[in-house]
């Protein structure tokens, strides 16, 4: 379908009719009000890479705002992990000059594991009138069918899948079999910036192009262990909490 203003509608990304990709507009983009990203994990610490990915996915789907989760503990994660209210407290200092990010103490305040399953049936109870989108990268999505209660799960919320660097929308034709592989490839090319699918659930899966960033909360401890600078990988505040609270400076396995 033609558009007025010269653009093709092709399946649910937008070309312009020499097919060089631009900006990302679906159905997706409409009634920001009603949509919200969950970005859940453990923070740990939180830096430019989630940050950037959360700025992106909030711009180029037009949500409300992006709903910051750290997660207390987790069931899939150990070794070198930061204390919840640290992560939580770095986490909250990194958003407070954003007005479109807030943040929830939902995990933190629970005690033992963190399920997202429990946690995304609880949001939809808070946010009854809302459409909550879970954010997570392609490689946390390929790692769904191990978390607790998958199928469940991917009833309760629809999901925006991000770029990762290292991972391709390729690789998750196997979850999402509604899309095609020459409409993942085209993503992977950066032809398409974002593309929307449903599961027969009637689930949305956004995937969507962000700005590689290969930071990772690994490097950044491995660089604190060390005693090297881990400035302009994360904000400043957030360097100032770690070296005031001595986080991160005895070894561990790395996450």
């Amino acid at each position: 379908m033609k558009l007025n203003n010269g653009f093709l509608w092709q399946g649910s990304g937008l070309l312009s009719e020499s097919g060089l990709r631009i900006s990302c507009w679906s159905p997706v983009a409409m009634d920001a009000r009603n949509k919200i990203g969950i970005f859940g994990g453990t923070f740990n610490p939180i830096h430019y890479g989630h940050l950037r990915a959360a700025e992106e996915v909030r711009e180029k789907l037009h949500f409300e705002k992006i709903l910051f989760i750290p997660s207390c503990n987790p069931p899939l994660k150990s070794g070198d992990l930061a204390p919840a209210e640290e992560r939580y407290e770095m986490t909250r200092l990194s958003l407070e000059t954003n007005p479109f990010f807030d943040i929830s103490d939902l995990e933190c305040k629970k005690r033992g594991k963190s399920y997202t399953v429990e946690t995304l049936t609880a949001l939809n109870k808070l946010y009854p009138e809302k459409s909550l989108y879970l954010v997570v990268g392609i490689d946390s999505f390929l790692e769904i069918p191990g978390w607790r209660q998958p199928e469940r799960l991917m009833d309760l919320i629809h999901f925006v899948v991000v770029s990762r660097p290292g991972f391709s929308f390729s690789s998750i034709f196997s979850m999402i079999p509604e899309a095609s592989v020459a409409n993942l490839s085209e993503v992977d090319g950066g032809r398409r910036e974002c593309y929307k699918t449903n599961l027969k659930n009637g689930r949305e899966v956004v995937l969507l192009n962000v700005t590689p960033l290969p930071i990772s909360a690994t490097a950044v401890r491995m660089l604190v262990r060390r005693g090297e600078s881990i400035k302009y990988l994360l904000p400043d505040k957030i360097e100032s909490y770690i070296i005031s609270h001595n986080l991160y400076q005895k070894g561990g396995e790395d996450l």
